[in-house]
C-alpha cells in the first residue's frame, strides 16, 4: 500500500510540475493601446473631442491672426511641431496658436515633449487684443527643459519648472520628464478653480477671481496686468512659440 501511494503520490508530483511548466510558456497577453489622437469609448461617453487628429489643424488659428500660421509650425508623423527659431522670445517662428473656439468650463487633455533647452506653455481662457501678447490674459502651464534652460532656475521656489502656474506657483511634486520624452497632463477649469495635473499627479491648484488670486497677482510681475488680475471667464485655448521645438499629441477637451 505504502509503495502504491509513493507512486501515486511521485505521478501527482509530475503533472503539477508539468502543468506549471506549461503555464509558464504561455505568451503574456498584451494589452491594446490606444491609437494615437484617437478618443477611447470612455473618453467618447464622458464627451471629449479631438482637438488635434494628428493630421490637420482644423481647429486651430494663429493668435490675433485669422487663420493657421503659414511657417513656423507643422503638422509631422502625427504631431503638431512647433518649429525651433531659436530667436526664443525675439520670435521669428510662426507665434502662438490658439483654439478657433472659446472655453469656459472644461477639462483639457495633451502630451508634449521639449527639445534639449527648450521652453513653451499652455494657456487657457486667453483673450485676443490687438498688440496684446497672449500672457497678458491668460494663466499658463510651463512647459520646460528643467535640467537646460535658465528659467528653472528664476523666480521663486521653482514656479518657472515646467507644470508651474507660469511664475506664480510652482508645480509640487516636481514631477517632469526629461527632454526628449513625453509629458502627460491636464488642466481642469470650473467655476473658476483650475487644477494642473502632470504625469498622473496634481500638481497645482488655483482659484480665479478670489481674493487670494488678486493678492498673489498683486505681488506679481502681472500686477500691472488688468486682463490678467481680471481673467475672463471664457477664452482661448493656447499653445506657446517660445522659439524652440517642442511637440504635441492626443489633445482632447470635454466641456463641463
Amino acid at each position: 500500500m505504502k509503495k502504491l501511494q509513493l507512486i501515486i503520490t511521485g505521478m501527482l508530483v509530475c503533472f503539477c510540475m508539468f502543468a506549471i511548466g506549461q503555464t509558464a510558456k504561455q505568451p503574456a497577453k498584451k494589452v491594446a493601446k490606444a491609437a494615437e489622437n484617437t478618443l477611447t469609448a470612455k473618453e467618447k461617453k464622458e464627451g471629449f473631442v479631438l482637438l488635434f487628429d494628428g493630421k490637420t489643424t482644423n481647429n486651430w488659428k494663429g493668435y490675433n491672426k485669422p487663420a493657421f500660421p503659414e511657417k513656423g509650425w507643422e503638422v509631422k508623423d502625427g504631431l503638431l511641431h512647433c518649429i525651433g527659431s531659436g530667436a526664443g522670445e525675439a520670435g521669428g517662428g510662426g507665434g502662438d496658436i490658439v483654439t478657433t473656439e472659446n472655453y469656459n468650463n472644461f477639462e483639457l487633455k495633451l502630451e508634449w515633449k521639449i527639445s534639449e533647452g527648450g521652453n513653451s506653455g499652455i494657456f487657457i481662457l486667453a483673450q485676443e487684443k490687438d498688440g496684446q501678447p497672449i500672457y497678458e490674459s491668460a494663466p499658463e502651464m510651463q512647459i520646460l527643459d528643467n535640467d537646460k534652460h535658465p528659467d528653472a532656475k528664476l523666480g521663486k521656489d521653482g514656479n518657472r519648472k515646467a507644470g508651474s502656474l507660469y511664475d506664480l506657483i510652482p508645480a509640487k511634486p516636481q514631477n517632469t520628464k526629461p527632454a526628449g520624452q513625453w509629458n502627460k497632463v491636464s488642466i481642469i477649469c470650473y467655476q473658476g478653480t483650475v487644477v494642473y495635473n502632470q504625469n498622473g499627479v496634481n500638481v497645482v491648484e488655483y482659484h480665479l477671481w478670489t481674493d487670494a488670486w488678486k493678492k498673489m497677482v498683486a505681488d506679481s510681475k502681472f500686477k500691472d496686468w488688468n486682463d490678467f488680475i481680471n481673467i475672463a471667464k471664457e477664452g482661448k485655448i493656447g499653445l506657446q512659440d517660445h522659439g524652440n521645438d517642442v511637440w504635441f499629441k492626443n489633445i482632447k477637451v470635454k466641456k463641463m
